[in-house]
């Protein structure tokens, strides 16, 4: 506890004998370079790896999320000591399983130092301790030794990155700034083991990278990342402002809430089943448990939902993927 609270003083309290850091700006038409953009982009303020999806073990359908984080402080240190938190790295991991009611989730925290947290340019690598996610090849490999579960994951991608907005470079608001970088891996062919148990399924990767994510008038975001029966896939994606409207939402992608759930823990409400419209297409997307809150206030400092969810079609199961609903608590900060 001593060191997450360490931490998170870090983000908001200057270095000594430091300045405010300049990020980069997200700029249009930049094109993105593979390998090398599958790795860490340290002088971006804010940058993840999100990798969600449904697991079979036996007849057992289960959600899960492995997500890093890593994070450039606002200021910066002249101390050449390696001690110095010119990285942060975050991580949230969690499981989405019926027979408990609820998700089973972790969270880990450190400084980018000594080794013993990171994240590497050349390519996919970011480790926590002994959490870890990295690419091998076309393989996404993830460790994650939890509190309560142990988790070992390979996901296989069957094809090439999928560059989101205009050629990897998506809007977030209105203004130049409010944008990142942003490319999917859909259809992740998933194997691994489930505490000590088989389990196997289909998968989905998200890595974004910016500087400027939110506008200050943004409150949070609704998400979904669906991997369709057809081979096909679906990202969707709006961003809210505080006043209870939308900020920014690419052209034609809606959401309707269907139905919606209150935390008996946190008391914050949200809309857990969607009716998402992208594309020229609608699905109803109706999570297979309502409880799938995560608590991330020791880490990231929020609270959020984030669950797998059926992709609906005339009542006709199309796809599985994962929701996501951030700012239902309290206004996101990155």
């Amino acid at each position: 506890m001593r060191r997450r609270a360490f931490i998170l003083a870090m983000l908001a309290a200057p270095l000594a004998h430091g300045g405010e850091v300049k990020y980069p700006k997200v700029v249009r038409a930049t094109r993105l370079r593979f390998p090398r953009d599958h790795g860490a982009h340290p002088e971006y303020r804010t940058e993840w790896w999100y990798a969600t999806g449904w697991l079979a073990r036996g007849k057992e359908p289960l959600g899960f999320q492995v997500t890093f984080f890593r994070a450039r402080p606002r200021w910066d240190s002249g101390n050449p000591s390696k001690f110095t938190p010119r990285q942060l790295l975050l991580a949230h991991a969690a499981i989405s399983d019926p027979r408990h009611g609820r998700l089973r989730h972790d969270q880990r925290a450190a400084r980018d130092a000594l080794g013993l947290a990171g994240a590497g340019t050349r390519t996919t690598e970011a480790w926590i301790d002994d959490w870890r996610f990295v690419l091998e090849g076309d393989t996404y490999r993830a460790k994650i030794l939890a509190r309560d579960f142990a988790l070992e994951l390979a996901l296989k991608a069957p094809g090439a990155p999928l560059l989101q907005g205009e050629g990897g470079f998506s809007r977030k608001g209105h203004r130049p700034e409010e944008a990142s970088y942003y490319y999917s891996r859909p259809q992740l062919v998933a194997s691994g083991t489930l505490d000590g148990r088989e389990v196997q399924g289909l998968a989905w990767l998200d890595h974004e990278w910016s500087s400027q994510y939110l506008a200050p008038e943004a409150s949070g975001w609704d998400w979904a990342g669906i991997n369709l029966a057809d081979g096909n896939s679906l990202t969707a994606f709006r961003i809210r402002d505080k006043q209870g409207g939308v900020h920014y939402a690419p052209p034609g992608v809606s959401f309707t809430a269907q139905k919606t759930w209150r935390s008996p823990r946190t008391g914050v409400e949200y809309p857990v089943a969607m009716r998402v419209a992208a594309n020229g297409r609608e699905f109803d997307l109706v999570p297979l448990m309502e409880d799938q809150e995560l608590d991330a206030r020791r880490s990231a400092g929020t609270i959020y939902w984030e669950g797998a969810v059926r992709a609906l079609q005339s009542g006709k199961e199309v796809g599985r993927g994962y929701l996501e609903l951030t700012g239902y608590w309290r206004p996101m900060e990155l």
